[in-house]
């Protein structure tokens, strides 16, 4: 495959994907739409849901064979106090801001449980989701991000989320 069609743009680009998200927290995906809209508040980067609150952010893992990273588009669960800080610094560079706790609140394909999985919130400038970093070194992904993964994890990767075909 030389090319790959986006599936948040529709267009189409070179190589293969480099990335997958979601579009909202597990939890309040899974609620029909009418369910939803009337007890969710979210946009592309912020959902609240009663008194739970997520980000959405980036998982990187470098690539180990290849430059690169693959990114996973996740949503950390966080408490009040870091999500309201993160929506009064929306609009400008945080990378300066400490990093703070959150809990990984989407299932990721082809990993042990990644619900609940404890993680850093690290903000970015005002371009970029906040980054990610592992805080259970003992789980798999902890060990990809540390060290990569190869060009067959990487494969399995885009057969599980559906960017390549199964034969």
């Amino acid at each position: 495959m030389s090319s790959f069609i986006c599936r948040t743009c529709g267009e189409s680009h070179e190589g293969l994907p480099a990335d997958f998200g979601w579009q909202l927290p597990d939890v309040v995906w899974a609620m029909a739409e009418p369910e939803r809209s009337r007890l969710a508040k979210f946009d592309s980067d912020r959902c609240q849901f009663g008194d739970r609150f997520f980000i959405r952010c980036v998982l990187p893992f470098p690539f180990s064979e290849q430059p690169g990273h693959y990114r996973w588009g996740v949503w950390a669960e966080v408490e009040a106090v870091h999500f309201w800080r993160y929506i009064a610094l929306y609009d400008q560079d945080a990378r300066s801001e400490p990093d703070f706790p959150g809990a990984i609140a989407n299932v990721i394909p082809g990993y042990p449980s990644t619900l609940g999985l404890p993680v850093r919130v690290q903000l970015q400038d005002p371009s970029r989701r906040p980054t990610l970093h592992i805080a259970a070194d003992d789980h798999p992904l902890a060990r990809h991000q540390a060290s990569g993964i190869s060009n067959a994890h990487y494969h399995d990767i885009l057969t599980q989320t559906g960017a390549l075909g199964t034969r």
